[in-house]
Formats: C-alpha cells, structure tokens, sequence
C-alpha cells in the first residue's frame, strides 16, 4: 500500500484554499507542473479523484472535501510531533508563523521586531496580517503558531495571554466643530457623528464596548474598511472616530490634521496572544509574550 505524503497533502490542503493550481503552486514555492504532478500522485495513492478539472475552474470533489478536513487534522498531529521533539531546543529559534490583526500590526510591529532579533537572532518570524476570524481558521488549521490580536475575543480551542492595556482615545480633525475636545461628551455628539470600521473588524466591536457607544444614532451610516481611511474620513471632519494609544504619533496620522485626545481611563482594549490549546511550544509562547510585555512597558 502506498501511503501519501505530508507534501502531497499540504499541497492539496493549499489547493482547496486557493481554488487555482498556479495561485497554490505559487503559495507552495513550486511550478505548477510539479504542483499538479503531486496531486495526481496523491490521487493515485488514494485511488480516488480528489479534483474536478476544467479549463477554468477547480472543483473539489465531495470526498476530496472529507479527506482535505482529515488531511489538516494530519498535518497538525505532525506538526505537533515536530514540536514536542523540540521542546529540547533552545526557545524561539526557527521558524515562527505568527497572525497579527491589521489594528496592531502597523504600530506594534515596526518598533518591536528590531528588538525581538537583536534578542532572539535565530528566530524567523513568518507574519500574517488579517481580521480576527481568519487568523483564528489559520491557526487551528495549522497555518499559524501563535497570533497577536486584541481582547476580549471569544475564540474555541485556544489559549490566551493578556499583555497589555491599550487605551482608546477620541481622534478628531483639530479645529473641528463636530466636538469639543476639552469637553467631550459622548450624549453631546450630533447624530451620525461617529464614524467607525465596516463589521467584522475587532475594533469596531470594542470601541463601541469600551467608549459605551449605546446610541446607535450617534454612529454614522459610512463605515470604513481600513484605519487608513477611517483617519482619511476624520480628516476630511466627516465625524469622530476612536483611536487606540498605540496609534499615537504613528505614520497613520502623518500629515493629516487628525489630532489625539485622551478618554476615560476604563476605556481600553487588552492586546494579547494566543495559541492553539494543548500545544508542546506553550512556554515559547508565554515567553514571548513577556518580551511583548517587557518591550511595552519599557
């Protein structure tokens, strides 16, 4: 019986994410020729057609679809072979896959991994940027290692590390006439006033919980898809939006007249991490999650 490979079924797991044989053959760092070649290998050793072919389009077929939820259950129980094998090996060296949200990557990252190199020089960060619930999927597919988001954040099958406070902090266009911010008052906003992320970014959900944005009337109908153009619609004063500390004198505001006021002291994000539950490199984890810590504290 021939048995497939972890290759073949990372490839196949790369397929079925992707839908086109060149974009995972380029997501995998091999000619489509050779992609193509190991998923008929795989086929072979499965006696089973995994892929409907045409011209156009890749269609998973019904089996192929159960055996690619099996083939990423496999693929992390080696995976975590691996690693148990190398809790032995000094921490935070090689490679590590890490998933950050786009509301921390821009500000945390930049000052923060000079700093993580020059201490762990043979650690090799491999970064992915995107919304929470995709992370998340990343993670316990066993794309990702560990990812760095904010909390609170309901998520199954994981463990998580509170770092830090992050503060919110009302962001106004200076001079404008939608707010006073020496005098804010949240019950004093025009409606359609505040202006917030489109749903589906974390940030939008803990400004509203943590600046207690109650009144929907106060939020404007517009919503933006990124930070950047949040800060670009508050810079036009179309309305008010909320910050968070990390934000301050980053190149987001750079050449806008968007200006930074600080709020309640209860009104905050947590930045944390998290990792899959049960993982062998947990202590990795934490530790870096001190020098995370550390690092924003010093």
């Amino acid at each position: 019986m021939i048995y497939p490979t972890i290759k073949q079924l990372r490839y196949f797991i790369a397929l079925c994410d992707q839908q086109h044989f060149g974009r995972a053959a380029a997501q995998s760092f091999v000619s489509q020729s050779a992609f193509s070649t190991a998923i008929q290998d795989l086929e072979s050793a499965l006696d089973t057609q995994l892929v409907d072919r045409t011209k156009r389009q890749v269609t998973i077929t019904a089996i192929g679809q159960e055996i690619a939820t099996q083939a990423r259950l496999c693929v992390r129980d080696v995976e975590s072979l691996v690693e148990l094998a190398g809790q032995r090996r000094k921490p935070l060296a090689g490679p590590l896959r890490v998933g950050v949200i786009p509301t921390i990557a821009p500000f945390l990252l930049p000052p923060l991994l000079p700093r993580l190199r020059q201490a762990f020089p043979e650690l090799r960060l491999f970064l992915t940027e995107e919304q929470t619930e995709t992370i998340h999927q990343k993670l316990l597919d066993g794309d990702l290692d560990v990812l760095l988001l904010a909390l609170p954040y309901e998520l199954r099958s994981v463990e998580s590390m509170a770092l830090f406070r992050d503060r919110f902090f009302l962001a106004a266009r200076k001079g404008t006439k939608t707010v006073d911010p020496e005098k804010y008052r949240f019950n004093r906003l025009q409606a359609d006033s505040v202006l917030l992320l489109e749903d589906g970014h974390c940030l939008r959900d803990h400004a509203l919980e943590a600046c207690r944005i109650r009144n929907t009337e106060k939020v404007s109908q517009f919503s933006a898809t990124s930070l950047l153009t949040l800060v670009e619609m508050v810079d036009a004063d179309m309305g008010i939006t909320f910050l968070p500390e990390m934000a301050q004198g980053s190149s987001l505001l750079k050449n806008t007249r968007v200006k930074m006021y600080p709020l309640n002291e209860k009104s905050f994000r947590t930045i944390g991490l998290m990792w899959r539950k049960g993982s062998a490199r947990s202590d990795e984890f934490r530790r870096l999650g001190e020098f995370i810590r550390e690092f924003h504290q010093g």
